[in-house]
């Protein structure tokens, strides 16, 4: 925890393990996809304790939390769960069959360590990606 009464936006979004790194927070809010209290919130705003976060997910979902502590080094992800209040509303079923159906819609991928694509699977995706 800090001593201090603020720490950057995208710092305290990497430590509370609500994005992987801290260049993705810093992508989103230079995005627009962050807002603080309201107001779309720049990578070094300052977030102190009670700020209220709202976040675009990819997907077009939104999560929102509460600053419930300031951190500004990585913690174990049980305590930085800590560090915010969720106040994200639990999906409306309109919402879960919209998330069942893009999941469904999405092209076939390759597994990974799977290596190049032979011949005949080219053909196919080339096919596949024609047909789209």
């Amino acid at each position: 925890m800090t001593g201090e009464g603020s720490v950057r936006l995208d710092v305290w979004l990497d430590v509370a393990c609500l994005f992987k790194t801290r260049s993705q927070a810093q992508t989103a809010c230079k995005g627009g996809k962050v807002e603080l209290n309201g107001v779309r919130a720049r990578p070094q705003r300052k977030v102190r304790p009670g700020d209220e976060i709202r976040i675009t997910m990819p997907g077009g979902w939104r999560r929102i939390v509460v600053v419930r502590e300031l951190a500004d080094q990585h913690l174990p992800k049980a305590a930085a769960r800590e560090l915010y209040e969720d106040r994200t509303p639990p999906p409306t079923p309109e919402e879960l069959e919209l998330r069942r159906l893009q999941k469904m819609a999405r092209l076939p991928r390759r597994p990974r360590g799977a290596g190049a694509p032979k011949k005949k699977e080219r053909r196919q995706l080339r096919r596949i990606k024609e047909s789209w």
